[in-house]
């Protein structure tokens, strides 16, 4: 048994769904323009002052030096150190 629609309820249901779908769309926009909050790994920043930290620590500069340099706290200085050495320890351990 089909249920049988009029014309009228089938423009109806089609306003509900139009109505239902700008709203929808209001809050799709909503989450795609909000920011992320928390650290983004790995984005441009992150790697900019990575690369800068590699190059200086390499050279022999003390953490200090290279958090004033890159305007950063020592603590993060010291995580960019732990990813640094779990990088080279992967190296290591494919190169073997």
């Amino acid at each position: 048994m089909e249920k049988v629609i009029t014309l009228e309820e089938a423009l109806k249901r089609i306003e509900e769904l139009e109505n239902e779908n700008a709203e929808l769309r209001e809050e799709l926009e909503y989450y795609k323009n909000r920011k992320l909050s928390g650290r983004q790994k790995h984005n441009a920043k992150w790697m900019a002052i990575y690369n800068d930290f590699v190059a200086g620590y390499e050279s022999g500069m003390t953490m200090v030096e290279i958090a004033r340099r890159n305007n950063v706290s020592e603590r993060t200085i010291y995580r960019y150190k732990a990813y640094y050495d779990e990088i080279k320890d992967k190296n290591e351990m494919e190169s073997k």
